[in-house]
Order: C-alpha cells, then sequence, then structure tokens
C-alpha cells in the first residue's frame, strides 16, 4: 500500500491504487496532448501545434511589458490563430507603434499594433462596473456584458426579444449611459451555474431539501499551510463526497464557501496530505501535476486552454473575453466583469467545479456556461485561480508538499482593468 494523493480524483492519503495504473504526465507529454487538440481545431501539423503552445506561454511576460509599457492606451490584447499565428495589439489614440518580429518558443511570432481604439480597457472596465445597475435595468432581464479585446468594445448580450425593438437604439441607449463605445450582440441564450450541482473526478451529495443525489466536479488541490483539501464551485453542495474509481466515497469535510461578486469557490479537507495532481483525460487514467497558476490578467483573448469535466470529460478551446459580466444574478446578485469566457461546444451540468488549465498550468475552476435555445453550448466561464481565498493556494508538483502562491488581494479598482 502507498499513500495515494489524487487532485481533482481526491482520494484519502491511505488509499490504495485501484483499477488500471495511472499515468503521471510530465509538462513535455502534457504539452503534446494539448497540442493535438489544438492541430484538429486549427488544422496545422502537430509539431506546429507545439510550436504554438510553447510560444504562447513564453509569451506571457512580453504581452504583461506591452501591458505596462501602453498601460494608458491598451483596448486589448488578442491572439490570432487564423489565416496566421500573430499577437494583436489594439491601443488608443492615433501615435503609431511599430510592429515587431519576436523569437518566442522557437518560433517567430508577429505582434501588430493597431491605433485608434475609442477607450482603454481600463475605461471600459470601470464602466461596466459603475453602470452595471443602470445598464441591467434597461433591459427585462439583465444582460451579460463584457470587454471585446479585440474590438475596444463593451460587448452587451441581449435577446431577440429585447432586439425587436432595435439594435441600433439599444447601443446608442446603453453607449449613453457607459460613456464608452458599445457592439450589441443578439444571442438567445441562458446563463447558468454548471451544476445542480454536477469534478477534474466526480463529486456527489445528497440535497438536504429534497434528498436526491447531485453531481459536481473537484478542480485544484490546495492548502492553508496546514490543511490539504480541494477546491470546487461554491454553488455545489456543501457536503460532498469523492467517488473513487472503485466506486466507493470519500467524504470532504466542508471548510467554506464563497460565492459573490468575483467568487464561486468553495473548499472541502481530508486528513492527512494531498499531492497537487489532476485528471487530463476523459477516462481518469491519466493525471498531471500543478507545476504553476496564470492569472487573469496573464489571460489573453484566444489563449488556448483545456478542462476537464465529470460530464464532458477533457476537451480544449480558445478564451473569448477576460473581463465578463454573466447575466442574471448568479453570483448572490450581479456578477463583476472578472470572470473568462471559453468558446463551447463542451460544456455540460455537472462540470462545476472542473479545472481549466493549460498543459500543467492552472487557470481557474469552472463556475457555468451560456446554452443556446436548443441546448448547446454557447461558452462556458470560470473563476480564474487568483481568487482563491486566502489563507489557501495551490499544491504544486505531484509530492505531497505545502507550496503556497504569493498572496493575491481581491479585485482593485485600481488595478489593469479589474473593477
Amino acid at each position: 500500500m502507498r499513500i495515494l494523493l489524487i487532485g481533482l480524483a481526491l482520494l484519502f492519503a491511505f488509499v490504495p491504487r485501484i483499477a488500471a495504473a495511472q499515468v503521471i504526465e510530465s509538462p513535455t507529454q502534457a504539452l503534446t496532448r494539448d497540442a493535438a487538440e489544438y492541430a484538429k481545431l486549427f488544422a496545422v501539423p502537430p509539431d506546429e501545434a507545439e510550436r504554438r503552445l510553447t510560444a504562447l506561454d513564453a509569451s506571457i511576460p512580453v504581452t504583461d511589458a506591452i501591458e505596462a509599457k501602453y498601460r494608458d492606451r491598451i483596448a486589448g490584447i488578442s491572439i490570432q490563430h487564423r489565416p496566421d499565428f500573430r499577437i494583436n495589439v489594439y491601443l488608443t489614440g492615433s501615435d503609431p507603434v511599430a510592429s515587431e518580429q519576436l523569437l518566442l518558443g522557437g518560433m517567430t511570432v508577429p505582434i501588430t499594433f493597431r491605433t485608434g481604439a475609442r477607450a482603454s480597457r481600463d475605461k471600459v472596465i470601470w464602466a461596466v462596473t459603475w453602470h452595471q445597475a443602470q445598464i441591467r435595468a434597461m433591459f427585462s432581464r439583465p444582460p451579460a456584458m463584457g470587454l471585446d479585446p479585440r474590438t475596444g468594445e463593451l460587448v452587451v448580450l441581449i435577446t431577440s426579444g429585447e432586439a425587436k425593438s432595435g439594435v441600433e437604439q439599444w447601443r446608442r441607449k446603453v453607449e449613453g449611459v457607459a460613456g464608452v463605445p458599445v457592439s450589441i450582440r443578439v444571442v438567445d441564450q441562458v446563463d447558468v451555474n454548471l451544476g445542480a450541482p454536477v469534478g477534474g473526478a466526480r463529486l456527489e451529495g445528497t440535497g438536504p431539501d429534497d434528498g436526491k443525489r447531485y453531481l459536481c466536479t473537484s478542480g485544484f488541490v490546495v492548502t492553508d499551510g496546514a490543511r490539504y483539501g480541494i477546491a470546487t464551485a461554491a454553488h455545489c453542495l456543501d457536503q460532498m463526497s469523492f467517488i473513487a474509481p472503485d466506486h466507493s466515497e470519500v467524504p470532504l469535510s466542508f471548510v467554506g464557501q464563497w460565492g459573490w461578486g468575483y467568487h464561486d469557490v468553495q473548499i472541502g479537507t481530508v486528513p492527512g496530505p494531498l499531492a497537487g495532481l489532476f485528471y487530463a483525460d476523459t477516462a481518469k487514467t491519466i493525471e498531471r501535476p500543478v507545476t504553476g497558476s496564470r492569472t487573469r490578467d496573464q489571460t489573453r483573448a484566444g489563449d488556448f486552454v483545456c478542462h476537464r469535466g465529470e460530464r464532458t470529460g477533457y476537451s480544449c478551446a480558445v478564451v473569448e473575453l477576460t473581463d465578463f459580466a454573466p447575466a442574471g444574478d448568479l453570483c448572490g446578485g450581479a456578477c463583476l466583469p472578472t470572470w473568462v469566457t471559453v468558446s463551447g461546444p463542451t460544456c455540460k451540468g455537472g462540470d462545476s467545479g472542473s479545472p481549466v488549465f493549460s498543459g500543467t498550468t492552472a487557470l481557474g475552476i469552472l463556475k457555468g456556461a451560456t446554452y443556446r435555445p436548443d441546448g448547446s453550448c454557447a461558452f462556458y466561464f470560470y473563476m480564474s485561480v487568483d481568487y482563491l481565498p486566502q489563507p489557501w493556494s495551490l499544491v504544486l508538483g505531484g509530492a505531497p508538499e505545502v507550496t503556497p502562491l504569493p498572496p493575491v488581494a481581491p479585485p482593485d479598482f485600481g488595478a489593469r482593468g479589474q473593477p
């Protein structure tokens, strides 16, 4: 018997492995697996896909530096995959900035600067923050909204029923209130939390009110320096159990939940240490170590990310918006524009709490999704791991070590693009 330490597939510290042997992927192997999904999505050879994903990871310090240098002018930064691979930077003002060619991850990546944006990213996010209530009150159903970094516009998603009075009329009304450029998109959709409740591994619990069995997905392994636990979505049941591969149940001790504004996370603990591992395949036979994390500020539209949900398994897609406020009252009231959206079509109820990652880098915990009238997934949205409640932090690596990350403050009204 050896210590069993699984991230998403959460087990007690001394439960032996059963069934098929688990494989722990190295960061290089994880890159290759994710690159295979990228190659299918963008119709490029696998080796080209690997080079692009390596370049994306290497480009984060570059785009961070661009953000800092042009902070007052930045309207958005996005990754372009078609017709060619490049980084696009959109700036306010008319002063031109020369394009660049950088060697990143073994390939040359063009960086193109475009000027003429009518508002900076910070200004648009401030507009959402301060005028959200007024904008929501204009519609019969409070709309979702967020910044499109490709256009520098405040995007407001309304239903076809609302659009009957005229899309252009709505655009002028919202723009008059927000004071920033607005784009109205007509999407008949429903934003919901992805669970009722349904983790990388399976979490189940019995509803105290109706006695029914509910499902969620476990997220990343966390520690407060003394205890070890698993993070999942706050809207899942408080009392959940991990369902082991042999179908036995491992109860989690509820610590707390944080589910308002910019949070949707709860933590349950188990006795003994846990390793920073998570399932990264549909069959739950392959685990990955968490080797690092990426903040929301470091995440760009067009980034290629993956998630592993109990209902949908392993899938990958691209980030759409990094400053998104879901429709309705999914955050104990209105949501702040701090959520990250990822394009469909893969999301279903039961994926709540699941890990969002790139290779072995942790990005977030899945909160909910937007569905079309036919029930298909338009996109899902997640909470960035830099909003884990203090003093909890990710456990890094495959060994049972306490490795706290530097503390991250809640959203700062003066921080880059954060409300």
